[in-house]
């Protein structure tokens, strides 16, 4: 069922030029506002940008003498294991050395003890 309710002819609205002149100053000064704000927000930004790129700098920097760092790090222990193979070496040496000398004046003193010790016991 359709209902036939009658309604009034809407009258037409009268043509408005646009705001009034007092809210036309009121939207441009919030305009003005709101350029200087983005005039700050922009510069905010390029110093951001300007700080990002001087802090990857900073990175790349820190990560060159990581890489340095490391570098020298295993040179030096290699040198490390070479020294300590080399002084291990000698140490084995001075003790078959001192192993031979015992044994010289063990020898020398069951077979003679009058004897005179050798002159020059170590090599």
């Amino acid at each position: 069922m359709a209902s036939s309710i009658a309604r009034a002819p809407s009258q037409p609205k009268p043509f408005q030029r646009g705001p009034p002149v007092e809210d036309e100053e009121v939207l441009r000064r919030r305009n003005e506002e709101l350029e200087r704000e983005l005039g700050k927000s922009l510069e905010r930004e390029e110093k951001m940008k300007l700080e990002l790129q001087k802090t990857f700098e900073r990175l790349r920097v820190a990560e060159e003498a990581e890489e340095r760092l490391c570098s020298q790090l295993g040179e030096l222990e290699a040198e490390g294991v070479d020294q300590a193979r080399a002084y291990r070496s000698r140490i084995l040496s001075l003790m078959d050395q001192l192993s031979a000398a015992q044994k010289l004046l063990q020898t020398a003193s069951i077979s003679s003890p009058t004897s005179q010790l050798p002159e020059k016991l170590f090599v």
